[in-house]
This record gives structure tokens, C-alpha cells and sequence, in this order.
């Protein structure tokens, strides 16, 4: 149904959300975007570094978008400062959720709660830009965003930074270029470990515990970590950052 008065309505600006309204707009459809935070782009802006995207280039994007007729509103979470229902009310035909994956998944380890998921360290770094972090960082993942978690701890004040792995070196999902690059800025990864406790003193993070992994995955190629809990090793640190995958926030 392409019509000039049916309206849509888009919960969040991030690359899914900007690409809906661009090719919604592109056929005709009325289109606005409601985004909870007050800078437009999503994890292209607070998830990704801007070492690897420049700000411009996102800010040149939405401006395309902007010029097609696409209405932003900023500072606006649906759920908790307007509802769907109230937008039907508005005229709003149609809904497209997305709110993408912002929350970092949990290890379910002890003293968890002293630890920041990665997702949530980039946004802070993205939006502060200043040294957020001092002292020596570890980080648990082994993927793409740990890797740039990783980096960013650098260039946010950290003194040191490992990275912890259940991976061996040929099974890390990060990609090649990206661990090399890493380590060229003096990342230091260590493979086959995984998180067991957060040691934690007077209400700050002292260090963490970690245990051997032998196996990350089965037989049939699923993710099912075997561990050696006979081997393993405590390593002093001020922050742990957990890079173990991503969540929806679903909100309201």
C-alpha cells in the first residue's frame, strides 16, 4: 500500500531504523523516527569508535536522510514518554521496532555487577571522549567488539590492557586485521581463559578470577564451553569489562 497519508512510525535512529526510513520515504510513506537519545545514529554513533567511523560521515548520512522529509524526534523513548497507543492516536498507521541489541549479555559469575558490559563502556566513550579509565583493564571476549572495547580502553586512560578469550588464536571471531591492530597498539591477549569471579575490595574491583578453557565448542559445531576448573589464576586489575555478546532493552 504506497500512500502520502499513511503514516510510519520508526522506534529508534540507528542504522536499522535510518535505513527503514530512507527506503519508507523513498516510497512515498510519511515517515518519523523517534530516538531516546539526543544525537541521531544509534550504535553507529555511541557502539562503533570513531578511530574506525568519522562522525562526519554518519552526520552526512542522516542529512540525506533528513533532506528526503524524514521527521526526527530526539529524546523520545517510546514506552515511557509516549506509548504506541498514544501514537495511533496521532495517525500513526505502522510500526517499525528498532531498538537494536544496547545492553552487553552477563557471565553469571560472582561480583558481576562491578564489572561494565562493553556495549555500555563504548557508549560512555563515545559520548565523554576523556579518560574515563586509569589503571590496568582486562577485557573478557574475543570478538570484533571486544577487540575495538579493547582499543577504546587504551585511548580512555587505561594503563594496560589484556583481553581474556575462551579462543584459542585460529578460533577468535574477531577478524584477523582487526587482533593484529590491536596488539600493534599494545593489546595483550591471552587465549583458552574465561571469567570465574570479580575480586572486589571495599567496593572496588581488585582483580579477576580466571579458569582454563579446553573446549569452546561440541561436536557439532555448537557453542558449549568445557572448562578445567583445576586450572586457574587470579590477575590483579582496576576494571573488567565483559564483551560476551549483546542484548535487546526492551523498555516499555
Amino acid at each position: 500500500m504506497w500512500s502520502d497519508d499513511y503514516k510510519v512510525a520508526i522506534i529508534g535512529a540507528g542504522p536499522a531504523g535510518l535505513s527503514a526510513a530512507y527506503y519508507l520515504r523513498q516510497n512515498g510513506y510519511p515517515v518519523t523516527v523517534f530516538e531516546k537519545e539526543e544525537e541521531l545514529g544509534g550504535m553507529l554513533r555511541y557502539g562503533i569508535p570513531s578511530y574506525r567511523l568519522q562522525r562526519d560521515v554518519i552526520d552526512a548520512e542522516i542529512k540525506v536522510i533528513k533532506a528526503m522529509g524524514v521527521v526526527f524526534r530526539t529524546g523520545v523513548e517510546v514506552g515511557k514518554d509516549i506509548t504506541i497507543q498514544q501514537l495511533r492516536e496521532e495517525g500513526y498507521k505502522a510500526f517499525y521496532i528498532a531498538i537494536g541489541m544496547q545492553s552487553g549479555r552477563k557471565a553469571g559469575i560472582p561480583n558481576e555487577e562491578y564489572a561494565l558490559s562493553g556495549v555500555d563502556f563504548l557508549r560512555k566513550a563515545n559520548k565523554d571522549h576523556g579518560k574515563i579509565l586509569s589503571g590496568k583493564t582486562i577485557v573478557i571476549g574475543g570478538g570484533n567488539v571486544a577487540i575495538d572495547v579493547a582499543r577504546s580502553a587504551l585511548r580512555a586512560g587505561s594503563d594496560s590492557v589484556e583481553m581474556y578469550c575462551l579462543e584459542g588464536p585460529d578460533e577468535m571471531p574477531a577478524a584477523k586485521d582487526e587482533i593484529a591492530e590491536a596488539k600493534e597498539e599494545g593489546v595483550i591477549i591471552k587465549n583458552c581463559w574465561g571469567p570465574k569471579e570479580v575480586i572486589v575490595e571495599g567496593g572496588k574491583v581488585t582483580g579477576l578470577v580466571l579458569k582454563q578453557c579446553v573446549q569452546v565448542f561440541d561436536k557439532e559445531g555448537r557453542f558449549a564451553p568445557v572448562y578445567d576448573e583445576t586450572e586457574c589464576k587470579s590477575v590483579a586489575c582496576d576494571n573488567v569489562l565483559l564483551s560476551i555478546g549483546q542484548a535487546a532493552e526492551w523498555g516499555g
